[in-house]
């Protein structure tokens, strides 16, 4: 319930407008206006010790330059108080923070950060406040960050002139993604006026056009208190943020008149079709590759009531596989699989909605269009019925209790949801506090006119509707980078000497800066000696019921109960395990029993927020050539359905049918059109996978199964399918295996609020007591310790790098020094070669001690040979560099940042009881994190000579044709296999 209360304390320089508390969260939000600048903050107070800081500014570009995301990456790179090249990277190394970052959004920049230290804090806020708004902006820094030219030979002038800079190559990277180029090219229709016609992180063709002026300017109208709102959260009161923000930044500055806001879009008053192409690079045939998009502009998001409908609308129509017109996407012979735009996007000033398929043709663009609008015409004449709407305010409910925080901070999660509306002059306690409106709600679909009218006020009658059909194009790379070459050549042809050489100059001037050793002391820091003694231990419960073991934990869970079955994964074959993905994947998609899975998806949504199956693995402490595996159905659901959430747990174990064939064709079709989609956004994970596949037997499988290897291996299982024969024999496979993998010895977890876990887990007991508990042999996988050089060629502008070496598993004496070499490596040598110099987006080095393997990587990068160099270099400064104890400190400190970082009460829970059965108890974990302090220089030097050798690196990298073809002699000469996705 939304409670008025008194008014709350505030610093003297802020007004203190009201206080309300929000019982369903547990918090009370508190509402300040900065007396001089208008500056708006707004305070989530909580007994949360994680203390959360985020400032916005309303950001409302006006062309594709990236302006607002490269001024983003600029304004840290030093400022008026703190001097230094790179104080956010260097703060990064001297805190304890559990979040830091820098976010772009259409129309709000945010920075935000998190830490449950308050020295750390107060350390972190000080430097945030002065890069915000007493940013430097070097042009050098605008160069490195943004784009620059430069020549091929950077001291030559007869070599030709490229393009350089990190959010230049981000964003080929980023709109490498097919679902991103939807997503902007969709944005650009629907919004024909408005600052979302724009690609506000930057169209690589339009970055180049930005200049450091412009930049300057935007930076003088969008930064300012005025235009800001900061938000905080935690147990830290609000007077002591608010004395800070005032000495530190607000009272140097007087109120601006200006009032910037994104404009409302011009109706369109008819709906519009478009027809593109965008980029595909892949080998094969061109059918089948056409993605068909309606995209309908609805109300304003900042009127929760209007944000509430559409997502409940939107919800009726796709929550789910038995929702409608989900239904329709998932089944037509139009396509092979749902748009990966499907959904509300309620983040836009105006909401938008989307649906549409991919793996279609250009031809089916109007069949597509009648056969959706025929759906919604369906539910605008006769409704759905009743239990649906109810399951969909289900969904909310369950969706406004949960307390998050194993992603991002619990805390943090919360400002994001009140971000939009305080970016929009609305208000943001409403966003928070849903219980109200969700009552209104449940209300209003009594009547069976409501939903009715809802699906033709919003869709149906709504003229303002984007059909868009982007085909595939095999040539359209090739002409993107001859017109950037031809740009080159001709900028080049009208440049004088002078200009040459000021080019060059600035490339001379931009590594001097890029190799000067700031003095760190001018930024704050914690030490070792800020690290807390120990980790938190938390407290369980075991013991029989029904006869089945059962683990309990009690956590503030907000009345919500989270289930677990575990059973160990016993021995299986080759070809057991290359079915496992499916499994996994399928397991909570199918009907049971007597129920289609239709039925069964409407059982779900009634009842749980989330079920699925995965597998958990991990490498023994001891050997890295022996791994454990368990299977694990997991569910969460309100306190309330706690039985209902069992009887759904047990089903699914024992009652899962395999023999809707249809539905398990289409499912392969989605989880390929998933994995396909993943590719640019998780290339450096998959090149690190594909590089460590020799390392151990669960390093392989990770390949085999998550990896590129498994990606190839899906498609070829989807194209299978077509024979009916294939997919009788799949769904028999299928089906034998999971009767297999479900009769061991299971085992149950429950979290849940204290007082009530130890009913609840016997409640569920009684329902899960006829599970087998049969005992099983053990995971057994054949040996494995091998280098692996392979390159995999995918669709994407850019590139991601690794290099992988045999080490030790994390039972072993050296386990904490290779840990920590490699935040170390990071820090001193990879960000700044691979990143400030490279123009790659990001990166660095990790010890796997699951797998036993070190791992380099770059993330979006424009470089191949030269960054596989500077890995090697980085091992080569390790053993011949001057390294420093605060460097140490520095390297240490990032390791127990990230041991200590807290997850969601039962996101805790849950990782500590998996910990425990793989071994990594609490005293385990305690005696790595005293190792891990105990670290010395000596160590990471004696560790790097003893595991890193660069002539037995294993090597992956993951890029496009066209960087294949130019570097075919350098994978030739390190021997490495070609690989594609046709496996």
């Amino acid at each position: 319930m939304n409670t008025p209360a008194h008014l709350p304390q505030a610093h003297e320089s802020f007004i203190p407008l009201r206080e309300t508390r929000i019982d369903a969260l547990n918090l009370r939000v508190q509402q300040f206006e900065h007396r001089e600048t208008g500056a708006m903050h707004y305070h989530l107070a909580s007994e949360n010790p994680e203390n959360v800081f985020l400032v916005a500014l309303r950001t409302v570009p006006q062309d594709s330059t990236g302006v607002a995301h490269i001024l983003e990456h600029t304004a840290l790179c030093g400022s008026e108080r703190y001097p230094v090249r790179d104080p956010f990277f260097m703060m990064l190394r001297r805190s304890l923070n559990t979040f830091m970052n820098a976010f772009t959004s259409s129309d709000w920049t945010a920075y935000p950060f998190a830490s449950q230290n308050p020295k750390d804090f107060r350390n972190l806020l000080d430097v945030y406040l002065d890069a915000v708004f007493f940013s430097r902006l070097d042009p050098l820094d605008f160069a490195q960050e943004g784009h620059r030219l430069e020549f091929a030979d950077a001291e030559s002038k007869d070599s030709e002139l490229v393009f350089k800079g990190v959010v230049f190559n981000e964003m080929k990277g980023a709109m490498s993604s097919v679902a991103s180029t939807l997503w902007q090219t969709l944005c650009h229709h629907l919004f024909p006026t408005s600052t979302y016609h724009w690609n506000s992180g930057g169209d690589p063709e339009a970055i180049p056009d930005l200049s450091y002026e412009q930049l300057r300017a935007f930076y003088q109208s969008h930064y300012h208190p005025s235009n800001a709102t900061f938000l905080t959260f935690g147990n830290m009161p609000a007077e002591e943020h608010q004395a800070v923000f005032h000495e530190k930044a607000l009272s140097r500055f007087q109120r601006l008149d200006h009032r910037i806001a994104v404009q409302p879009e011009v109706p369109l008053k008819e709906p519009v079709r478009v027809q593109q192409s965008y980029a595909f690079d892949e080998e094969g045939p061109l059918e089948r590759h056409t993605h068909i998009v309606l995209g309908w502009m609805l109300g304003e998001s900042s009127d929760l009531k209007q944000m509430l409908e559409a997502q409940l609308l939107s919800s009726v129509l796709l929550e789910n596989s038995a929702s409608p017109l989900q239904k329709l996407l998932e089944t037509t012979d139009l396509g092979s699989a749902p748009s990966p735009l499907c959904g509300l996007e309620d983040s836009l000033r105006e909401m938008v909605f989307c649906c549409g398929i991919e793996g279609s043709e250009a031809e089916h663009a109007q069949d597509l269009e009648d056969q959706v609008l025929q759906v919604i015409r369906d539910v605008a004449e006769n409704g759905v019925p009743a239990d649906q709407l109810e399951a969909v305010l289900h969904q909310l409910e369950l969706h406004q209790r949960e307390i998050s925080g194993d992603g991002m901070p619990y805390g943090l999660n919360l400002i994001l949801q009140a971000l939009g509306p305080a970016t929009h002059y609305a208000d943001p306690i409403q966003a928070l506090d849903l219980d109200p409106v969700i009552a209104e709600l449940r209300e209003r679909i009594a009547d069976p006119a409501y939903i009715r009218d809802l699906a033709r006020r919003l869709l149906l009658d709504n003229p303002h509707r984007v059909t868009l059909v982007m085909t595939p194009d095999r040539a359209l790379s090739e002409q993107r980078q001859n017109a950037e070459r031809d740009r080159l050549a001709t900028l080049k042809s009208t440049l004088n000497d002078a200009q040459q050489n000021a080019i060059i100059e600035q490339t001379r001037r931009l590594l001097e800066r890029q190799g000067q050793e700031d003095d760190p002391e001018i930024l704050p820091k914690v030490t070792l000696a800020d690290v807390p003694a120990s980790l938190p231990q938390l407290s369980y419960t075991e013991g029989r019921s029904h006869g089945l073991p059962v683990t309990t934990y009690e956590q503030g869970t907000n009345g919500i109960v989270y289930q677990q079955l575990n059973c160990p994964l016993g021995d299986l074959d080759r070809d057991d395990l290359e079915l496992l993905p499916q499994i996994t994947a399928m397991a909570t998609e199918l009907g049971m029993g007597d129920a289609d899975y239709l039925a069964t998806q409407h059982r779900q949504s009634s009842t749980v927020g989330s079920i699925n199956l995965f597998t958990s693995m991990r490498g023994s402490l001891h050997d890295e050539q022996t791994a454990q595996a368990s299977l694990v159905l997991s569910s969460k659901a309100l306190a309330r359905q706690n039985q209902a959430q069992a009887e759904l747990m047990r089903d699914t174990v024992q009652s899962l049918r395999f023999d809707e064939l249809p539905r398990l064709r289409d499912l392969v079709a989605q989880q390929r059109a998933r994995r396909e989609q993943g590719i640019t956004g998780q290339g450096h994970s998959l090149a690190m996978q594909a590089a460590s596949a020799g390392m151990s037997p669960l390093a392989r499988l990770h390949h085999e199964l998550s990896g590129l290897a498994g990606i190839a291996a899906l498609r070829k299982l989807d194209d299978s399918l077509a024979d009916a024969a294939a997919l009788e024999d799949f769904a028999g496979r299928l089906d034998a295996l999971y009767r297999r993998i479900t009769s061991g010895d299971w085992e149950a977890l429950i979290v849940a609020e204290p007082g009530a876990a130890s009913e609840l887990a016997d409640e569920a007991a009684s329902v899960w007591a006829p599970l087998c508990r049969t005992a099983s042999a053990a995971l057994q996988l054949p040996p494995l310790r091998q280098k692996h050089r392979e390159c995999w060629v995918v669709n994407s502008q850019v590139s991601f790098c690794a290099k992988a070496y045999a080490t030790v598993p994390g039972g072993h004496p050296d386990a904490a020094a290779l840990t920590v070499l490699g935040g170390y490596l990071r820090n001193g040598f990879l960000h700044r070669a691979i990143r400030e110099q490279g123009g790659a987006y990001g990166g660095g080095a990790s010890h796997d001690a699951s797998i036993a393997a070190f791992r380099f990587y770059s993330y979006r990068d424009p470089r191949i040979v030269g960054t596989l160099d500077d890995f090697d270099a980085s091992i080569g400064w390790m053993h011949t560099g001057e390294h420093t104890p605060a460097a140490l400190e520095e390297a240490i400190l990032g390791v127990i940042g990230s041991l200590d970082k807290p997850g969601s009460p039962a996101g805790e829970a849950k990782q500590d009881f998996h910990n425990r059965r793989f071994g990594r108890d609490y005293a385990q974990r305690m005696a790595f994190r005293q190792a891990v302090l105990a670290v010395t220089l000596d160590d990471l030097q004696r560790v790097t000579a003893t595991y890193l050798q660069p002539d037995q690196a294993s090597i992956a990298v993951v890029t496009g044709a066209a960087a294949q073809r130019d570097n075919a002699d350098l994978f030739a000469d390190l021997g490495m296999e070609l690989r594609d996705l046709q496996g």
